[in-house]
């Protein structure tokens, strides 16, 4: 076959069932490129090289000895620092947690390895996840495997770069405001957030005894990056459907996840919102996008309305939503202690002071952000946007940035306050070599539609075979 860290996760699964490859030189494969690539990108801050390695011959003696195996058996993945792993230090990126090695996996997690995927490690992430950069006090700054010189983007920055560079087929990263789909646009893979409650979280920001670990609760979703479409439904067959302790997870309502790879969206309607009012676009993204948006019309059979958003998109409002859902007594404790150790975007937030009215002005902010796309997605099937306002900022200059916006989650953010699937597919590339994604956003609980349009741009536009360079 291929070389097999360049092959989908599809693929590889197929080919370890038929016996046409081992487990074992699928997990090498990844291996290779992490020790190649890792110390420059610093895509694992933990990896779990021997581990992983142990877990491949296992998974080879059940293969030979004829008993079942799971749908992912001997496919190589990553966990994202902010997942909880068991027996893995998961640190979050903040010193606090530097020691943290949880006693217990998260849902996803678990259900991930019951389907024998082959756990590399852990990759990096912003401090908490409350910056979409891919920096952090305890193991310093992820790189743009496009541009070294670039952010990855976050908060889910190493399991993006991981997966662009074959450090493993598919990762699983979170997403609060943008943290999957801003990182997959800045790297040129595919990223995928979930409705809300169709990938239960715990313990994650479900336990209150994990300050910073714990918040987001009601804007937090967990999903894959991968760099085909195909490869994220596999991972979804997986982790998707409810958990009795996640109260937001909502029942399984029978989403065939490979079907939707094939489903024909001919004469679906599609809302193009190409610009924010409050904040810029970069006019090389609003170029692609706009190149990327006509293959709906031209190659797709779909119908395209550019609109003008009905609202200011709500980056001061949304950063007031994540205190609110914020241990903030706890936060302020954590900082007392560490304050000279963390991110100085955390420290300055969680010092501010804030009156009742602010915030209850952002939760009836949400509330008119969600009765605004109830009345769009009536008339629509899709809305579609850049995925990011501007291009990756300077990887140095993103390090230790006071400012939580950096790069702002205009665009984004609006499915976490929504509720509805999200994905980030690559629109193209710029002059100068840097990825830049286009955002496609269903209905709440259509899932498989995102997945059916991302997979049928994927089709008429396809990216997987371009890969960075080196």
């Amino acid at each position: 076959m291929a070389d097999p860290g360049r092959t989908s996760a599809v693929d590889l699964a197929r080919s370890i069932r038929e016996r046409r490859i081992s487990p074992s030189e699928a997990v090498e494969a990844a291996i290779a490129n992490i020790e190649r690539l890792n110390p420059k990108l610093l895509a694992f801050c933990t990896p779990t090289i021997e581990t992983a390695r142990a877990e491949a011959r296992a998974i080879e003696r059940k293969i030979a000895a004829g008993e079942p195996v799971g749908p992912l058996a001997g496919v190589p993945i990553s966990i994202k620092d902010l997942i909880l792993t068991r027996g893995i230090r998961t640190t979050g990126g903040c010193v606090a947690y530097a020691d943290l090695v949880p006693e217990a996996d998260d849902v996803v997690v678990e259900r991930v390895r019951a389907a024998g995927a082959i756990v590399l490690g852990k990759t990096n992430v912003s401090e908490l996840g409350y910056s979409l950069t891919g920096d952090n006090p305890v193991f310093g700054v992820t790189r743009n495997p496009w541009n070294p010189a670039r952010s990855s983007g976050g908060s889910s920055a190493g399991a993006a770069v991981a997966v662009a560079t074959g450090m493993g087929p598919i990762a699983i990263g979170s997403d609060g405001g943008g943290s999957i789909r801003l990182p997959a646009a800045f790297c040129g893979v595919f990223g995928f957030k979930p409705s809300m409650g169709r990938v239960p979280l715990w313990p994650g920001c479900r336990d209150e005894r994990l300050p910073g670990l714990s918040s987001w609760e009601s804007l937090e979703h967990l999903g894959p990056l991968s760099r085909t479409v195909a490869d994220a439904a596999l991972v979804m067959s997986v982790i998707a459907g409810p958990d009795p302790r996640d109260r937001h997870s909502v029942p399984d309502d029978g989403v065939d996840w490979r079907a939707a790879l094939t489903r024909d969206i001919t004469g679906s309607r599609i809302a193009y919102c190409p610009e924010s009012p409050n904040v810029p676009v970069d006019p090389e993204i609003r170029a692609l996008t706009d190149k990327a948006v006509a293959a709906f019309a031209a190659d797709l059979g779909c119908s395209v309305e550019t609109i003008t958003a009905p609202w200011s998109f709500p980056v001061g409002q949304f950063r007031t939503l994540i205190v609110v859902e914020t241990d903030l007594k706890a936060m302020r404790a954590m900082i007392g202690r560490y304050a000279d150790r963390m991110s100085p975007n955390i420290v300055n937030l969680m010092r501010m002071e804030w009156t009742a009215e602010q915030l209850t002005d952002a939760i009836t902010f949400r509330k008119t952000i969600m009765n605004h796309m109830h009345r769009l997605m009536r008339r629509f099937d899709y809305l579609v946007m850049p995925t990011t306002t501007n291009l990756p900022p300077p990887a140095d200059k993103a390090a230790g940035a006071a400012d939580f916006e950096r790069p702002l989650p205009t665009f984004t953010c609006l499915a976490n306050m929504t509720g509805q699937p999200a994905a980030s597919v690559p629109a193209g590339w710029t002059a100068d070599g840097m990825p830049v994604g286009l955002q496609i956003m269903g209905r709440h609980l259509a899932d498989d539609r995102v997945l059916a349009a991302s997979a049928a741009f994927e089709r008429a536009r396809p990216w997987a075979d371009r890969w960075p360079p080196g």
